[in-house]
């Protein structure tokens, strides 16, 4: 690939230097015999009779070629009118001087203009097929000029195509030289041997994970579907815990209100009640012993 793209790089180096390229790509040198003469030189402006400009012909466009063919158009016209009264002057003139005068009567003017209809109608007929000529060859010119700037636009990145393919190539080279240094199992870098499987290991290996996956989807469904029962009960547990702190508080305020009490000798009833308690069941356990 590199010879043929190096070889093809050195013909259009070649074509370029020696002038050939747009000489084989050129697709206007219709102009050449109009801009031109036979020695190749240019007409001088003095030998001219156009006002077209004559600086150009060196580089015609088509902007320029329109112009030079508009301009031909009406000098043509002027000539084929000067033709005609030249050559009906010079007849009528033979006519008259004429010995025998020539004396054309009504039945040759009938002919001629007969003559005339035929004639004026196989013109318009030509006339017809160089306006559809005409507009074939404009239509080609068109495809010719596009298939000319494909071909520029070709040339111009087939000349940048080798350095291309050289990096390209290049690439590839180094790419391939870290898979081998990848592949290997002696080197010290290859930290993921799973990267280094082959097919069938690895569509295993694609499915083993994907079977995993699959479950861990399955736990998050199941997680999701209890979350909210869980979720309430949490809800629960946190107001019973709250009653139980405030139940927890008070106690400790009304066990720390007792201590204090006691140790400034207050009474607050609670022992006189308990020994009249422990009193009332000590007199009922006796009541009770001598029953039985």
């Amino acid at each position: 690939m590199a010879d043929s793209s190096s070889e093809a790089l050195a013909a259009l180096q070649q074509l370029e230097e020696n002038g050939n390229l747009k000489d084989r790509l050129a697709i206007i040198r219709i102009s050449e015999p109009i801009s031109t003469e036979v020695g190749g030189s240019y007409p001088s402006p003095s030998k001219r009779t156009s006002d077209v400009s004559v600086s150009n012909f060196d580089d015609p466009t088509p902007a320029l070629l329109e112009a030079d063919l508009a301009h031909y158009k009406e000098l043509f016209s002027k000539l084929r009118f000067s033709y005609l009264e030249q050559v009906t002057k010079e007849k009528f003139l033979r006519a008259i001087v004429g010995d025998p005068p020539m004396i054309v009567g009504h039945n040759e003017n009938m002919e001629l203009e007969t003559q005339l209809a035929d004639v004026k109608a196989e013109l318009k007929a030509r006339k017809e097929d160089a306006r559809i000529m005409i507009e074939e060859m404009e239509q080609m010119g068109r495809d010719l000029a596009s298939r000319y700037k494909n071909v520029e636009l070709q040339t111009t990145q087939l000349s940048t195509l080798p350095a291309s393919i050289e990096n390209l190539e290049s690439t590839i080279a180094e790419l391939r030289t870290k898979q081998v240094a990848t592949m290997d199992p002696s080197n010290p870098n290859n930290t993921s041997s799973s990267q280094n499987l082959p097919l069938p290991a690895t569509l295993a290996l694609l499915a083993e994970r994907e079977a995993e996956l699959a479950a861990l989807n399955r736990q998050l469904a199941a997680v999701h579907n209890t979350l909210p029962r869980k979720t309430r009960e949490a809800e629960a547990v946190e107001r019973e815990r709250s009653v139980l702190e405030r139940r927890k508080s008070d106690a400790i305020a009304q066990a720390r209100e007792a201590q204090r009490k006691k140790q400034q000798g207050e009474s607050d009833g609670l022992e006189e009640m308990g020994r009249w308690y422990r009193g009332a069941e000590e007199t009922l356990k006796e009541l009770v012993g001598t029953q039985t």
